[in-house]
């Protein structure tokens, strides 16, 4: 940061009569005026621990904080408990503060106030503030801030609160919009640590830190300097035809200069320190060069740049499972030098094996400093380790679109889909919110995935211990850093550790593109998923079956079928390669309009004519049998809703079956945990198991 802010700011904490016209001489004062969490309520040591005690240590001894916070406080005037109306209220007034902090809204959402109160809350703010004044019309500096959260397990959290929390959050960004005061984001920093409020509503010593941090930063400017999100790095790939997305956090007031290739921007980093440069698109191609000025000091020289196609590779372990494991993985390994192939492997620091974590990695958990990682050019070094599907589909991408590639790996094994959605769509989610129930004893949650957490963190004394597979931690830990990178699509495999209840995963994938689409700000974000692989276990055809049911119901999106490629015995079948080509052949038809077919036979209409069953198929000109035998694994239910297996007859894209009884109610086909289904087309790619009702 440049000398010259640090006067002004000096001059400005020094001379606070310019706008409070207090002219008192001593120390700047700051009146932290709030609930609760401003006094302090449940730390062991709150003279010493609350998040105002903790700022005036930050802030050193030319300021003077005052703690005038009040447990249960209310902001409006005609709730329960009025701050406005409080002897805590009168002792900030006569403080005379050049500063004032206010943090106030929870106990608004108690059901005495907000259903009956809410339309007073813009106006008694605005008074709140107003009250501030002193006799001769000055007003100190004010900072009103968005609520620290309340988590599920708050008593009130579904009949009221969540709801409430939420309106009156958007009011309050109304009144620093209306007022013109600065407004301190206190949610953020801590709606992904649940570890720290015991109670679902008070944070304890460490996150009172994090308030008292968060708060030090917006007064002081001082935000740590200038860093980059972690997605960006030497060797990465911007995709192509859009805009170049840049942005990271800086001191308030910073001035930032990118020069990328030929094109030039500045911005200047603003009271919360983030900034965000949009640069216009570059043709396809590269190296280009990216150059990033602080205050007019040199911080990014990168030489190493494409532009191409990026795509986010991201599930669980089949997904992780890397290249070199992979069926004729060291000979792949041996070959892999493309120069215009990247990779960004961000990864968790510690595998969630069978073992139990230290306490250090237990920290960096609960920290959500969980990935790392950085671009690569693909070298057999770099190849080795990551995703076998993933370089598989970029190696495709790269030989057929002849154009950089850059691939982003976010995946942990065995982690569940719960895990990589956002915290605010599982709480409003009517059946999801109770995925946040305690994990030993919920069902929403495989238990084999409670099982493995709870190893992990076995010798953890904190009751509240974060686990990667927790609910919105890796979305959290893993997504959020990467800031809306700007993508083409999404490429998933996930399912094993949620195919103890199909219908539940039903409920949790669609929110899941939801939550991706939400977050990456585009309602279309291609989304392409592998069905899981035939495995004996029992669960698994009626999984395959929602699966495939997804893809019909959610635009933009695509299965791939890989039931034809299993292990009965081993939840990682080795042979990657070929789901890596067929997740390309989607991306070739349905997000570069190639004309490939990038789909096995789909079941469209089912008619029955003069005793026979006849089934239609799309993405299909003729069917057959890929080992050129009989088809198997298809079955008939008659009236007694029993299945039969039957053996059919080919026609085109037609499936002729003859019945003997009067009424038939369904067709399935490939329903065995270890399918031997060999129902093809003629690009050779296989059918998925369904099940169709016969009208």
């Amino acid at each position: 940061m440049k000398s010259c802010f640090w006067i002004e700011f000096l001059l400005l904490a020094f001379n606070l009569s310019a706008f409070s016209q207090n002219s008192i001489p001593g120390p700047t004062r700051i009146a932290c005026v709030g609930n609760s969490v401003t006094f302090g309520y449940g730390l062991k040591n709150r003279d010493h621990e609350s998040y105002p005690a903790r700022l005036n240590v930050m802030l050193g001894e030319n300021y003077q904080v005052g703690n005038f916070g009040r447990n249960g406080a209310t902001l409006l005037s005609k709730g329960h408990n009025p701050y406005i109306k409080s002897e805590e209220f009168r002792k900030a007034v006569e403080f005379l503060p050049d500063i004032v902090i206010i943090d106030l809204g929870l106990n608004d959402t108690d059901p005495r106030n907000w259903p009956n109160f809410s339309d007073d809350f813009i106006t008694d703010y605005q008074q709140l503030i107003e009250s501030f004044k002193t006799q001769s019309g000055a007003v100190p500096q004010v900072y009103i801030c968005l609520m620290t959260p309340v988590f599920y397990g708050h008593p009130r959290f579904k009949s009221g609160t969540r709801d409430w929390f939420w309106q009156i959050q958007d009011k309050i960004k109304q009144v620093a919009q209306n007022t013109g005061v600065g407004l301190i984001d206190l949610h953020s920093p801590l709606y992904g640590r649940p570890d720290l409020f015991s109670d679902y509503l008070h944070p304890d010593a460490q996150g009172a830190e994090i308030i008292a941090q968060t708060v030090y930063s917006f007064i002081s400017g001082d935000y740590g300097g200038f860093r980059l999100a972690p997605v960006f790095g030497e060797h990465m790939v911007f995709q192509q035809k859009k805009q170049a997305e840049i942005y990271g956090v800086s001191n308030s007031h910073d001035k930032i200069e990118i020069l990328m290739h030929s094109h030039y921007s500045e911005t200047t980093a603003g009271s919360d320190g983030s900034w965000r440069i949009s640069m216009p698109p570059l043709p396809a191609g590269g190296p280009y060069t990216l150059q990033i000025r602080v205050n007019n000091v040199l911080r990014v020289d990168w030489s190493d740049i494409m532009v191409g196609e990026v795509w986010l590779c991201s599930g669980q372990s089949n997904m992780e499972f890397e290249l070199k494991w992979s069926e004729n993985g060291q000979t792949e390994v041996k070959n892999a030098l493309d120069n215009r192939l990247r990779l960004f492997n961000y990864k968790g620091f510690i595998r969630t094996n069978d073992i139990a974590f230290d306490s250090i990695s237990l920290s960096r958990i609960n920290n959500l400093n969980y990935f790392e990682g950085s671009w690569q050019t693909c070298f057999p070094e770099t190849a080795s380790g990551f995703s076998a599907i993933a370089y598989y589909f970029g190696s495709s991408l790269r030989r057929r679109l002849d154009v950089p590639v850059g691939l982003i790996q976010v995946a942990v094994g065995g982690a569940p889909i719960e895990s990589f959605i956002d915290r605010k769509s599982l709480e409003f989610n009517p059946v999801l919110v109770d995925i946040f129930q305690t994990r030993s004893k919920n069902d929403f949650i495989f238990e084999w995935v409670r099982q493995r957490a709870a190893k992990n963190i076995a010798l953890s004394n904190n009751s509240l211990q974060r686990h990667p597979y927790d609910p919105a931690y890796i979305f959290e830990a893993g997504i959020v850093p990467l800031g809306c990178f700007p993508v083409q699509g999404v490429i998933w495999y996930q399912g094993e550790s949620n195919a103890h209840n199909a219908e539940l995963y039903r409920i949790a994938f669609i929110e899941f593109v939801s939550s991706w689409r939400k977050f990456w700000h585009d309602p279309y974000l291609p989304v392409f998923f592998a069905q899981l692989s035939s495995m004996d276990r029992p669960s698994w055809p009626r999984f395959r079956d929602i699966q495939r049911q997804l893809s019909d119901w959610i635009p933009n999106t695509a299965l791939v079928v890989t039931s034809d490629l299993g292990d009965s015995l081993n939840v990682h079948p080795v042979r990657k390669k070929q789901v890596g080509e067929r997740f390309a052949l989607q991306a070739f038809n349905k997000v570069y309009g190639q004309k490939v077919t990038s789909d096995g036979p789909i079941p469209a209409k089912i008619k029955e004519i003069s005793g026979r069953l006849i089934i239609t198929f799309k993405s299909s000109r003729k069917l057959k049998a890929s080992d050129g035998k009989i088809i198997r694994e298809l079955e008939i239910a008659g009236q007694d809703d029993i299945f039969r297996p039957v053996s059919p007859e080919l026609n085109k894209n037609r499936i002729i079956i003859k019945i003997s009884d009067k009424i038939c109610k369904a067709v399935r086909y490939g329903w065995e945990p270890f399918s031997h289904g060999n129902l093809i087309n003629e690009a050779d790619l296989p059918a998925s198991t369904f099940q169709i009702n016969v009208k």
